[in-house]
């Protein structure tokens, strides 16, 4: 049985399979990524019932965490890629539609336990190897001594049967005895063997305990020890071993020789090596990859006082065209030169260059001066890239967008680095690219808040975070409210109530702005309806004007939902106005009208808002289904004072003469003092809205609205 494609069961596997991508390369395993993404996939379904469970349970976290030890995920980067995996994508992919910031918090708690079990399991799994080691030195330690008590010939079993390479000093390092699998594995003769001292095979990567231990040993101090030692051949190449040394008493007790067990591990360790390298290094380019950059990047911010840091974010610009005209090949064979000029401009001690994703690159300063170091990096990027690249026999310009972060050490981690720099880089491209720019900590936060709103918003609407006030439009002949905009609102949880303008166009950008817009309609036709059931039409507002973005306008099923929302209310379409920015019509098609032409023939009022911020084509206004031109404020902030500028009131005057003449009505809106009020009235404006008469409010207000000068 297959999953349904995006169901459930779909989405565990993929927060499976990227999480056995992200442990892979630092597990101790003979399994293949597939079969390690098998083994994890019981322990991700695990996680995704513990964080939909009624009540939370954190042994569920706690073995989850314990069964990563004995999935071999046995390195602490194991586990902290685990932990980052479970952070991004646990509840994407298995939170369902439950509330986000209640998963979060369980997914934290999770986390957390999870962290506890893998260090318990760990501790648990490390003491018992290290029982095993001392048990099978003890042993062999044993086993050997009573070879040498017991006859020769049992002791030359014993020791050249043996399959690890075993060697025999004195307490004063003197090689006595080496058997035939130690001869192998150090490639020389006995005789060669037999002439050394053990104090002689010290080697540069020594750890620094070696030699404290084994003098301790040969004091009678400690009875063994077990290391991971190199040692050179005579042929200069590295042999590595896991080595114990036991210490050999003679029947009364009395220490008389030091006992080496080798186990060649030289081959494991170049495979680890290997491993490692392919897990830390591009395999297009050869450039560290992102994981090593971390690495890089965690050090240089954690380097002692005094020290700073440089990060230049570089994004090549209109990568994906010439991937799409060209092909991948040539993509990639423009990465591939990329690269190599990015590497010949950080040649300095301290710096480093490295491909993070796929035509993004990172170069990184470090050192006591990175402030004019980085600009000089970056200077040097840009100029390696002027000279067009040749692929197939054609030149291609490079052209590339760089993100500059600089700081001292010690102030901020590796991802908050990261993600100034992306946004700085993503600053640069929209400046037009080919160009570098530097962080801006303000420019940062408000780019963070941006895309904080723009994730938080599907499910702001599901919650009911929004709200709509609504502002009255008054009539100017006899000063009586007769309809009011409604005006959306939004509720955050941090952020406090937030106004249109925060919103809206991250909502046009998601596309989220249907179902808003259609939500916002609906509770205003509504509002509209209770207003007229509850006052009667002369005693409150028989109009709703509702905002209409540009994206609502291309939406197919405009028109329908709005007929349908009105029959439902119960509301006659004459007092509902849809209010058009100048700015969308502008240019409008016939198909772009069509929809507003529908309405207009049914009795909605469309109202053309911001009148004469654009370019106002005046003859298009008789092709256009409107029916109210809506004021600007920017026309009457000279009405404010008394007398008004003369220039701005032959502008209102004449563009009231107009709208009149095509049989359209005018609305002022930024109405604030009582002097614009009367000077609006005089020269004909039909009605108007602002702070003069009311603010924005809830609707159980808008009844009981009086005239106050905003003035005071």
């Amino acid at each position: 049985m297959t999953a349904e494609p995006d169901g459930p069961e779909d989405r565990l596997r993929r927060f499976a399979t990227i999480w056995s991508r992200a442990v892979f390369p630092h597990t101790a395993t003979s399994l293949t990524r597939p079969e390690l993404e098998r083994e994890l996939l019981p322990l991700a379904r695990r996680l995704s019932e513990a964080l939909r469970a009624r009540t939370f349970d954190a042994a569920e976290g706690r073995a989850v965490g314990a069964a990563l030890i004995d999935a071999h995920c046995t390195e602490p980067e194991a586990l902290s890629r685990a932990l980052d995996c479970v952070d991004a994508y646990l509840v994407l992919y298995c939170g369902g539609d439950g509330p986000q910031e209640d998963l979060r918090s369980r997914s934290a708690r999770l986390q957390h336990a999870m962290a506890a079990g893998f260090a318990e399991a760990l501790r648990e799994r490390t003491l018992a190897e290290q029982e095993a080691i001392a048990r099978a030195a003890l042993q062999a330690q044993g086993v050997v001594a009573q070879a040498l008590h017991a006859t020769e010939a049992r002791f030359r079993a014993v020791f050249e049967g043996a399959a690890i390479g075993i060697g025999i000093a004195d307490l004063d390092g003197n090689v006595l005895q080496v058997n035939k699998a130690l001869l192998r594995m150090f490639g020389g003769t006995e005789e060669s063997m037999r002439g050394r001292n053990v104090v002689d095979w010290t080697h540069p990567d020594d750890a620094p305990q070696v030699w404290r231990l084994y003098e301790e040993l040969v004091r009678g101090e400690r009875e063994h020890y077990h290391v991971e030692k190199a040692f050179y051949r005579p042929d200069g190449t590295v042999l590595w071993t896991n080595l114990t040394v036991s210490l050999l008493r003679d029947a009364d007790g009395r220490p008389q020789y030091q006992l080496a067990l080798m186990e060649d591990t030289t081959e494991r360790r170049l495979l680890n090596l290997r491993l490692r390298y392919e897990a830390t290094h591009d395999a297009l380019t050869g450039l560290p990859n992102r994981t090593l950059f971390f690495e890089r990047l965690e050090k240089a911010l954690s380097a002692g006082e005094g020290m700073r840091f440089g990060l230049c974010y570089l994004d090549i610009d209109g990568f994906k065209t010439i991937n799409d005209s060209l092909g991948h090949a040539a993509g990639d064979r423009l990465l591939v030169e990329v690269a190599d000029r990015l590497q010949s401009c950080a040649t300095a001690p301290g710096e480093m260059v490295a491909r993070i994703g796929g035509d993004e690159f990172v170069a990184l300063t470090t050192g006591p001066d990175t402030e004019t170091e980085v600009d000089a990096l970056a200077d040097r990027i840009m100029n390696a890239l002027v000279t067009p690249v040749r692929i197939e026999g054609r030149e291609l310009t490079v052209r590339g967008s760089i993100g500059i972060v600089e700081g001292p050490a010690g102030e901020r981690g590796p991802a908050e680095v990261l993600r100034s720099a992306d946004i700085t880089m993503y600053r640069a491209k929209s400046a037009g690219g080919n160009r570098y720019e530097l962080a801006d900590p303000e420019a940062d936060a408000r780019a963070i808040t941006r895309h904080g709103l723009t994730t938080a918003l599907p499910a702001a609407l599901d919650r009911g975070e929004f709200f709509i006030e609504y502002q009255p439009l008054v009539h100017l002949g006899d000063d009586s409210v007769r309809g009011a905009e409604a005006l959306v609102r939004w509720l955050h949880p941090q952020h406090g109530v937030l106004g249109p303008d925060r919103f809206i166009p991250l909502a046009e950008h998601t596309g989220l702005i249907v179902p808003l817009g259609r939500w916002v309609l609906e509770q205003s036709v509504r509002q509209a309806r209770d207003w007229q059931e509850r006052h009667g039409e002369q005693a409150g507002p028989f109009r709703i004007n509702v905002n209409l973005s540009p994206c609502q306008l291309t939406h197919p099923g405009l028109v329908a939902d709005t007929v349908d929302i009105l029959e439902r209310a119960g509301l006659e379409p004459a007092s509902l106005c849809l209010e058009v920015t100048e700015s969308a019509l502008i240019g409008a098609d016939d198909d772009l009208l069509k929809p507003l032409r529908r309405l207009a023939e049914m009795g909605v009022d469309i109202a053309l808002d911001d009148f004469g911020t654009g370019y106002s084509n005046l003859a298009n206004l008789r092709r256009l289904p409107v029916s109210i031109l809506k004021l600007d404020r920017s026309f009457t902030q000279s009405m404010q004072q008394f007398p008004a500028d003369p220039v701005d009131l032959k502008i209102v005057d004449g563009i009231v003469s107009l709208a009149h003449s095509l049989d359209l009505k005018v609305t002022v809106e930024g109405v604030e003092t009582g002097a614009q009020a009367e000077q609006l009235k005089v020269l004909g404006c039909d009605t108007a809205q602002g702070w003069y008469y009311a603010r924005p409010g809830p609707p159980e207000r808008l009844h009981e609205l009086a005239l106050v000068d905003a003035t005071g």
